[in-house]
């Protein structure tokens, strides 16, 4: 039985850790989440060329480290020697699941060359029960779903807006259960194709359909509050540190 739901919402999800005095997707900023409270991480992987999952959210490096060659495209001896600032490389799935043993985390699979590595580094890592695997490819998920029994998993893009049309409309339970009856959460940002996702009607379904409701990436504190107050379940966001101590402070008044 996953563990991934614990403790009881709402949760927070550091957005690639928290990366304030740390670069984003690194050991260090997934330490100073952790710091700071959090018990769920939310992470992205890319296969490299030795077949490892690497812990990255673009596919190549130009954003990060100024250089124009594709995660894909070198090791991971050569992506762990990378500068990236603070004294960080880029990490493996392998390494992160091992350095926070007691942390939940979020894997979103970047591509199909990820797939077969974080399978690995899952079952290695007996983590299943303290993962989610979300890919805005439905193929690219239920891949590592179908060899992960029992993991827990949120929605694909395409069932994503059939979903949020059947939580908008009167009567649309029966329809939204049969979209979600593979998933345990819907994650979405605030708005899709111009829609908004997060009323209270469709949090209230989504709910009714036996789902856990996170919306991303939330960096104020307004928008948080606004989120909490309809019910949602989880916060991802760049400011776990705000997140939590707003959490907080709502559960003391």
């Amino acid at each position: 039985m996953t563990t991934y739901f614990a403790p009881a919402p709402p949760r927070v999800l550091a957005h690639r850790g928290l990366a304030l005095e740390a670069p984003e997707n690194t050991l260090l900023a997934f330490a100073k989440a952790v710091a700071a409270g959090v018990t769920h991480i939310e992470t992205d992987v890319h296969g490299s060329a030795d077949g490892v999952s690497m812990v990255s959210h673009d596919p190549d490096l130009q954003r990060l480290a100024g250089r124009a060659v594709r995660v894909e495209q070198l090791t991971s001896h050569e992506l762990r020697r990378i500068r990236l600032g603070e004294g960080q490389g880029f990490c493996s799935l392998a390494e992160a699941l091992d350095t926070f043993p007691e942390t939940r985390f979020n894997i979103d699979i970047k591509a199909d060359s990820a797939v077969a590595p974080t399978i690995a580094a899952i079952r290695d890592a007996r983590a299943t029960d303290r993962v989610l695997v979300g890919s805005f490819s439905a193929k690219r998920r239920l891949a590592v779903v179908r060899e992960l029994p029992g993991v827990a998993t949120s929605i694909s893009a395409r069932a994503g807006l059939a979903a949020v049309l059947a939580a908008r409309s009167r009567g649309g339970i029966p329809a939204l259960r049969r979209v979600l009856r593979d998933v345990h959460a819907v994650q979405f940002p605030l708005s899709a194709l111009r829609l908004r996702t997060m009323t209270p009607r469709s949090v209230a379904a989504f709910h009714a359909a036996g789902v856990e409701v996170h919306v991303w990436t939330i960096n104020d504190e307004l928008t948080m509050t606004h989120l909490l107050d309809l019910g949602v379940d989880g916060l991802v966001t760049d400011r776990a540190d705000l997140a939590l101590d707003l959490i907080a402070r709502r559960a003391g008044s």
